[in-house]
């Protein structure tokens, strides 16, 4: 199995779905959904955790249902460990920048302040493409 490129970020998660990226980023996502979408267990928790009316919950979880989602492993525990020691990062964002360190991905999100000090972390916002 080919490894993915890209790790989706909670924001982008539920922004694609309502078209609410700048056509440019749309393009973006659009490739990067049809590719290999790739999401982490704590953006499957966040975007779900959230009470949306009905029809919005059941387009997310079936976005869910598409998409590869990686679970927490001892790499990545250890990985966000050092992270929050490392840049004082919140859990969930530790965790999410874990995961796209350990599996060499590059984060997408529009929240770039919360990932911009960590070291080897590639991230790409697609609100400014």
């Amino acid at each position: 199995m080919e490894q993915p490129q890209y790790l989706i970020d909670s924001n982008a998660v539920i922004d694609y779905p309502g078209r609410k990226l700048p056509p440019s980023g749309m393009d973006f996502m659009n490739s990067v959904i049809d590719d290999f979408p790739t999401l982490s267990v704590i953006t499957k928790i966040e975007v779900l955790g959230f009470n949306a009316p009905d029809e919005h919950y059941q387009l997310l979880t079936n976005f869910m249902d598409d998409n590869t989602i990686l679970g927490l492993t001892n790499n990545i525990v250890d990985t966000s460990i050092e992270i929050r020691k490392n840049y004082k990062t919140k859990l969930p964002d530790a965790i999410i920048a874990a995961t796209a360190l350990v599996y060499n991905l590059t984060l997408i999100s529009r929240n770039t302040s919360d990932f911009i000090n960590i070291k080897d972390l590639k991230v790409i916002n697609p609100y400014t493409l």
